[in-house]
């Protein structure tokens, strides 16, 4: 009697200790998941919500499974909500974990120095991963630079981060400003340094090109830079030809051809570079510059010595073929 109750009692141990080890493998052990598998959590998701959802994708074989073992077996730390990269073979742990503990996917837009809001506006339009509309920002507005985002992130929440960047870095550089500089306020700042990043592609010219223009502007001279021409015809996405005469002679806000001052707003979203350089201008006496023919320009402080280079560029470009 007393072995036989002894057996019993061997029995049902073997039993739980088989429950358990059922129970812990259903937690522990690898999945029949096949491959990687990107889920996406919503915000204000519930446990429960998640798992149903883990198993409506095929993550997992039961909800209330994977629910009862990530109560008893589990963190007690919340999930997070974006987009997690689930390993093929991922067991119950390891899902609950990657969902409580690893950062969400981050994927990344970039806005290059000088890309005019038009096709910041494109760019994000064409990124199937974002949700929403967005008006065109605002010229000047949006900081070049390269930026996270989730899938399914509101394409608004992406500019008012870009609009945030460069809020926090134009009054970092205003308040760090030179003495004695032609602009008055940090938007006559943007302005001009958007067209210095319009006007140079070589980086160390930039304090040279705003140092001319800021001289200019303290001169009450033309600015004459083609492209405040270019801007009210495009919005800033290239011309795709020479700009014609009547273009020149146009009368607008923009065209500083035919106004003296800043155009009335930006012609593009210049970076943090042209902006500091607006702000620190070379000390130079230059008011004119033409291309050399290597990308950059040469300088002038009289019209005499410019139309002497005018002329050396001329004869380059002839001798290219290009005339």
């Amino acid at each position: 009697m007393v072995r036989r109750g002894c057996l019993l009692l061997a029995a049902l141990i073997l039993v739980a200790f088989a429950a358990l080890g059922w129970f812990a493998w259903g937690w522990y052990g690898s999945s029949s998941v096949e491959k990687d598998t990107s889920f996406i959590v919503p915000a204000g998701s519930s446990l429960g919500k998640v798992a149903k959802k883990l198993e409506a994708e095929g993550l997992v074989s039961s909800a209330d499974s994977f629910l009862l073992r990530a109560k008893v077996l589990g963190s007690g730390d919340p999930i997070k909500a974006g987009e997690f990269a689930v390993p093929a073979g991922a067991s119950g742990s390891r899902i609950l974990d990657t969902l409580q503990h690893s950062n969400p996917v981050s994927r990344f837009v970039t806005v290059p120095e000088g890309m005019p809001s038009i096709m910041v506006y494109d760019r994000l339009m064409a990124e199937p991963l974002l949700t929403g509309d967005i008006p065109v920002p605002a010229e000047g507005s949006i900081l070049p630079d390269t930026y996270a985002f989730e899938r399914g992130e509101a394409r608004s929440a992406v500019v008012a981060r870009m609009q945030a960047a460069m809020g926090k870095t134009l009054a970092e550089l205003w308040a760090g400003r030179g003495k004695d500089i032609a602009v008055k306020t940090p938007q006559e700042a943007v302005t001009l340094a958007s067209i210095v990043e319009k006007e140079t592609g070589k980086p160390s010219e930039r304090k040279m090109v705003a140092g001319l223009y800021s001289n200019r502007l303290k001169q009450g001279m033309l600015l004459q830079a083609d492209p405040t021409i270019i801007y009210p015809i495009t919005k800033g996405k290239p011309l795709g030809r020479r700009i014609k005469q009547s273009e020149i002679a146009a009368i607008n806000d923009y065209n500083t051809y035919t106004m003296t001052g800043l155009p009335v707003a930006p012609i593009t979203n210049p970076g943090r570079d042209s902006i500091a350089a607006v702000l620190h201008p070379a000390a130079t006496g230059a008011l004119y510059m033409v291309a050399d023919g290597t990308g950059g320009h040469k300088f002038a402080d009289t019209l005499d010595e410019h139309n002497r280079n005018v002329d050396a560029w001329f004869a380059l470009r002839r001798k290219r073929g290009e005339m």
